[in-house]
């Protein structure tokens, strides 16, 4: 890799009129050499103003760059922008996110230190509104995270996943590209390409990046329900999982309503969820004197709304894509062409 190789942000959005100036501007004020910098915002046919936005940030930087993405989803946006990069490192940038100065930089220093085939950093929570707040609080816990290692600030070293991911333009040419037809889970399922090739992912303290998780208990809902929905379908397509965390929340679900239906025949359910509610509340406690004692109760009903919608998501994801499995082999982006002699 070259000392300052070219560098491609790749953004998908949608609808993103509230984050979109900041991030952009973020995303601007990189330490990382002008002349080798681009960002690519795919869209998904905003109609909140998000597209003028970013149109009026393209008119007074060339590096930015407005692009269609007429599937909407993420993964398809992401693939838009890759087949228009000119970078020979992509970036992947969320909206919901604030980075550091040095974000791009370190994503390649750590890209040429390592020889990893993706690096990324720690999915740090940041709160704008009080529920993010409660929200951040729930996140900081292994009860929230179920030990990921990707939402550890303070880990380095290989890992199965990272937020939210660069990568040197070969990956997209040996492994294929995020798969089109995922929803969700489109990052962990390309990683999980990558490391069944032989590739590595690799996790660096360094690379600091802040995002902003959802706003309501009906965001949040919905948000982990596609969650679980997208690691079914990743299931399904791989016939395995790099590890067993995804599965947890469905087996509590699972265990939770044999449990109800028999508490007819035995007496343990109301043990079992009296067990549950005890261990969220002392957890919501500690980890909510951060927080403020006003967020404990808000943090103490998000523990069971992510485990329950997380749940039903991968029961869901289980029993549509079984039904109607929906990938195909990767597209591979097509290797550069040498430059003649």
């Amino acid at each position: 890799m070259e000392e300052q190789p070219t560098v491609t942000v790749a953004m998908p959005c949608l609808d993103e009129a509230r984050y979109i100036e900041s991030c952009l501007e973020s995303v601007l004020a990189q330490d990382y050499p002008a002349d080798r910098l681009e960002i690519l915002v795919a869209d998904g046919g905003s109609k909140d103003g998000t597209r003028e936005l970013v149109s009026r940030f393209a008119a007074r930087d060339p590096r930015v760059r407005l692009v269609d993405n007429r599937a909407r989803f993420q993964a398809a946006g992401m693939n838009a922008a890759i087949r228009l990069a000119r970078g020979d490192v992509i970036v992947r940038m969320d909206v919901h996110c604030d980075y550091a100065p040095d974000f791009v930089r370190k994503c390649v220093e750590v890209l040429k230190r390592t020889g990893a085939d993706n690096v990324g950093g720690a999915a740090r929570a940041r709160a704008r509104t009080a529920f993010q707040q409660a929200l951040c609080a729930a996140l900081d816990s292994p009860l929230g995270v179920g030990g990921s290692a990707y939402r550890s600030s303070n880990r380095e070293g290989y890992v199965d996943t990272v937020f939210p991911g660069a990568f040197p333009r070969r990956v997209f040419e040996q492994v294929g590209l995020f798969d089109p037809g995922a929803v969700t889970n489109e990052d962990a399922e390309l990683n999980q390409r990558i490391i069944a090739a032989g590739g590595k992912v690799y996790l660096s303290r360094e690379i600091v990046v802040h995002y902003y998780p959802r706003e309501s208990f009906g965001a949040l809902a919905r948000q982990y329900f596609r969650y679980g929905r997208g690691r079914a379908r990743t299931l399904l397509k791989h016939r395995k999982l790099l590890s067993l965390r995804p599965v947890i929340p469905a087996a509590m679900v699972a265990g939770g309503v044999v449990l109800l239906a028999t508490a007819h025949l035995q007496p343990i359910t109301p043990c079992a969820f009296g067990a549950f509610a005890l261990l969220t509340g002392l957890e919501a406690v500690r980890v909510g004197r951060r927080a403020g004692p006003a967020r404990i109760p808000t943090i103490w009903a998000i523990f069971p709304v992510l485990y329950v919608a997380h749940g039903c998501g991968f029961f869901g994801g289980l029993a549509r894509y079984l039904a109607r499995p929906d990938w195909e082999a990767p597209e591979r982006l097509p290797g550069r062409q040498p430059p003649d002699q």
